[in-house]
This record gives C-alpha cells, sequence and structure tokens, in this order.
C-alpha cells in the first residue's frame, strides 16, 4: 500500500489560525460548519490552503471566512459568542410547551366515539386547572398548551378542554403577562360546527389527519380510527372559509395535517402531496410512522426500513420543489425546521430537535391522572409498563423540580451533542439533535448507538439533500424557494420535530 494514501492531514497544518469548524464532503466540495451555525462550500485547493494558513487578507474569500469565524485573523469573538448564544437561548428559556392527554378514549375504525368508560378515562377540571398553575410559572415569555389523547380524539372530553383554555387565560391575565398559544391535535371523529365555532372564537390552532387522497386516508383511517377522507376535506374547507370571513391572516391561520406514511404511502408520494395541494395547505410534514405507537402484527403490515423512507422522502422532497418551481406555495416541515438553523443563524425552538433535548427542560406532558413526564413520547413508554420516565403528580411538583429532576439531566446530558462520539465530531451538528427517550423505545438505553439511530440516519440524509441543493450555484431559484421555506418559522415555534398525526 503506497504509504501516502494513509496521510491523515496536510503536510503543513497552520492550527493557530483557524477558527473551530467541522467539515465533511458534499455536492463534491469540502463543506465546513461551526457552533454558530456558519457554513461554506470549498474546493479541495481552497481547503488545503485554508488548513495551510494560506488563505489571508487580500484573499478572495478572506473577509468571508473572518466574519463566519473560520479563520483567526481579525476574528470578531464577542459576536461570535452573542451568535452561538442566540443558538442556544433554549437552555435558559424554560418549558415552554405543555401536553395536554385529556382522555383515554378512542374512537373505532369507522370513526364513531368508543363508549364512554370510567371516571378516571378523562382529565379532569381540576387537573387541567393545576397543570395552568404549574405551566405559568415557567420563565418564557410564551406558553403553548398542546391537546392530545392517549389514542383516538381529545374532543371527546371537550369540556376539560373548554375550561382549561378559559382558566389559562384568566389567570395569565391575573399574574403571568405571557403570550398564550393553545393548539389541538384531532382526528375530527367527535367535531361539530358548535365545538369549531368555539375553537375559532378561542384561538385555537387545529391540526387534523390527512394521510393521502381519498382511497389511501380511508384504509389508513380503517386501523387507525378517525373519519372518511370526505369529511376531513369538508372540515378543512369549513374552517379555512371561516378564517377568511373573519377577515383572519391566512399565513397565520389555517387547517394544519399531518401525515402517516405506511408502507402503501412509499409508492404514492406525488399523490400524497397533490392531495395537500389540492386542499390548499401550506406545510406537509413527511415523517416515519413512530414504531412505538403500532403492535407488531400492524408493524409486519405497514412498516418499513429506514432506507425505503430515506428514498421516499427524497423523491417527495424533490417534487415539491418541482412544485414550488411552478408557482405553488408548499414547504415540507422538517426540512424547514433544518433550513432556519442553516440560513438564518437562528433555532426555531422545536424541543426534539436541539442539543440538549427539549424534554423536560422545553417541553413537558401530563396524563389523564395528571402524572408528569418530560415529553409524550415518555408517557407512552410509562403507559407500556415502563416506568422510568415518570416524574411525579402535577399536585406535588413545581417547574423548578421538574427541571432540575434527576431524569430529566439524565436526558440532558445523554442528548448534549458535544459529548457524543460521531456527533461532536460531525459537520451536521448544529443542524441536528435527537431524543434519549426514543434511543431507549429503539434501542434500550438513552444514548444509544448513532450507526444504529433512525434519527441520526434522516436527518444526515435532509440536510445532506438540502446542502447538495444549495451547493448548485447555478441554480439560484431552488436557493431562493428554500430561503422562502424558513418564513414558515413562526409555525415551527414551541412544536416537535416529530409529531404524531392523531
Amino acid at each position: 500500500m503506497d504509504r501516502r494514501s494513509l496521510t491523515l492531514a496536510p503536510p503543513t497544518l497552520a492550527a493557530d489560525d483557524l477558527g473551530f469548524f467541522r467539515w465533511g464532503r458534499v455536492a463534491g466540495k469540502v463543506l465546513l460548519t461551526n457552533d454558530a451555525g456558519e457554513h461554506a462550500f470549498l474546493s479541495e485547493q481552497e481547503f488545503d490552503d485554508l488548513l495551510a494558513g494560506r488563505i489571508g487578507e487580500g484573499h478572495g474569500r478572506f473577509d468571508e471566512f473572518q466574519r463566519k469565524g473560520f479563520v483567526r485573523d481579525g476574528w470578531d469573538l464577542d459576536a461570535f459568542a452573542t451568535r452561538v448564544a442566540k443558538r442556544n437561548r433554549h437552555v435558559r428559556r424554560g418549558p415552554h410547551l405543555h401536553v395536554l392527554c385529556l382522555t383515554q378514549r378512542g374512537t373505532n375504525p369507522a370513526g364513531a366515539p368508543n363508549a364512554a368508560g370510567q371516571g378516571d378515562d378523562d382529565m379532569s377540571r381540576e387537573t387541567g386547572e393545576q397543570i395552568v398553575e404549574l405551566a405559568l410559572q415557567t420563565m418564557s415569555p410564551t406558553v403553548t398548551f398542546e391537546f392530545r389523547a392517549v389514542a383516538g380524539e381529545p374532543l371527546l372530553n371537550l369540556d376539560v378542554l373548554r375550561h382549561t383554555v378559559e382558566f389559562a387565560r384568566a389567570r395569565n391575565r391575573q399574574a403571568a403577562g405571557k403570550t398564550l398559544r393553545f393548539r389541538l391535535f384531532t382526528n375530527l371523529s367527535a367535531m361539530t360546527e358548535e365545538t369549531a365555532e368555539w375553537l375559532i372564537a378561542n384561538d385555537v390552532h387545529v391540526t387534523v389527519s390527512l394521510d393521502g387522497p381519498a382511497g389511501l386516508h380511508d384504509r389508513i383511517r380503517a386501523w387507525k380510527g378517525g373519519i372518511q377522507h370526505a369529511d376531513v376535506v369538508r372540515w378543512i374547507e369549513y374552517f379555512g372559509r371561516r378564517y377568511a370571513e373573519l377577515g383572519r391572516d391566512a399565513a397565520a391561520w389555517h387547517i394544519e395535517a399531518l401525515l402517516t406514511v405506511t408502507r402503501e404511502t412509499l409508492s404514492a408520494g406525488r399523490e400524497v402531496i397533490d392531495e395537500y395541494v389540492a386542499r390548499g395547505l401550506r406545510v406537509i410534514h413527511l415523517q416515519p410512522l413512530n414504531r412505538l405507537r403500532v403492535d407488531a402484527d400492524t408493524w409486519a403490515r405497514v412498516g418499513y426500513g429506514v432506507e425505503e423512507y430515506l428514498d421516499f422522502y427524497r423523491g417527495a422532497l424533490a417534487y415539491m420543489l418541482d412544485l414550488n418551481r411552478r408557482g405553488v406555495q408548499l414547504s415540507e416541515r422538517l426540512a424547514s425546521i433544518i433550513l432556519v438553523k442553516m440560513l438564518t443563524g437562528d433555532d426555531p425552538g422545536v424541543v426534539d430537535l436541539q442539543s440538549p433535548c427539549g424534554s423536560g427542560t422545553g417541553e413537558i406532558a401530563y396524563g389523564v391522572d395528571g402524572r408528569v413526564f418530560p415529553s409524550d413520547e415518555a408517557r407512552a413508554v410509562s403507559a407500556m409498563g415502563e416506568p422510568m420516565f415518570d416524574l411525579g403528580d402535577v399536585r406535588a411538583l413545581s417547574l423548578v423540580g421538574i427541571v432540575r429532576h434527576p431524569t430529566v439531566r439524565a436526558i440532558a446530558g445523554a442528548s448534549l451533542l458535544d459529548l457524543q462520539p460521531m456527533c461532536a465530531d460531525c459537520w451536521n451538528k448544529p443542524f441536528c439533535g435527537y431524543s434519549p427517550i426514543r434511543n431507549f423505545i429503539s434501542q434500550g438505553d438513552l444514548v444509544g448507538q448513532r450507526p444504529r439511530c433512525f434519527e441520526c440516519k434522516e436527518h444526515m440524509a435532509v440536510s445532506t439533500q438540502l446542502f447538495e441543493l444549495l451547493a448548485n450555484e447555478a441554480d439560484s431559484a431552488t436557493a431562493e424557494i428554500l430561503k422562502r421555506w424558513t418564513l414558515t418559522a413562526p409555525d415551527l415555534a414551541d412544536a416537535h420535530a416529530s409529531q404524531e398525526a392523531p
């Protein structure tokens, strides 16, 4: 073997001239990134020159590299530190996303509500009030209350949903003075016009399940529960019409939809996207099926491997960009989150795409009985009989006690990318993040192994595809589309990178 093929560094390395960066090869170029979220594409010769200290004042790219912190000569360290702090402000923000599981009653495959169970199947008004009191202790200037169910439909406990919204507004006016947001995830099986009008009048954002065109959607709902495609379309149109009649800004007030991706969906990517366009939806969230929510027999019918999913995603994203070039306004949610990190120098505040992960420090979830968990996925793990993520009862906890809980600290430590093998040196580190709870589900421990981590592969694939597009200097139109997708950032705040369709 030629000894030169083993060389791992250039003959000369001007280490004292360089700022800290990570690097990799994307689209035939060398990609540099750093902790401020800056990036640059270099030719191989430029990379050699940078490492050897030959890019100094007077070089065509010196000003760029100096501004971004890739070289030390004239580097404004204070400005760089400010940019790093801005991207990491979530560590001092406090819990801002509070997920309430309102009921354990679901819907049957025909979409009708199941018969009422025992009294403890539903969250009580008193528990809802206790959650509000706890949530408003946060330092965060904004607080989002997200209403869900264990399975099926949170509107089956409409009384507590309404009371919690009204109580939160009253308590906030009296003492907290925060900006409140309310978000309902519904499969629409219990929706009525009276309920819809109350949601609109009380500024509750609505997210529904739309799994694609009629045939595909109705087959998925046959095992997952919820209403038929025609009724989903009717409610999407209803809310859209009412928002317009009330003069609401369409950019802020519109129905959001979530997609359940099954094995059948993988071969119908274009049809699914066309359905979202036909319904006037502005965002589609492509995400893999959550194995935690699917039993083994169902997974054998509808599940798939990571590479199958990533092939589907790449094709779907390419098709969406082609539609955008033709004037269609539709963005992909995960891509938009990552693009905000890549192109704006900011972080959109998505709790499970941060380092450290926001479980317990940015997000808190509550069971129907008032038990507290660091995230809704942690609550689902507990429901399966594993209590390791249980933090206690809302009636006995303070917000400080939750944030400082040993379990929450363990999650934060396990998700700090700077400490993890492979993550610490990865060029995608500034744009990535993972959930230790999902690692526990899939690998049996909080940290897991990166080569076996679905999230790692998914995020790397998405970031690589986006950077390949941005690296093409001849295609400015696509670059402008991707920049426009970052404008959806207000819709991404206080949310999850992975959201399960109701």
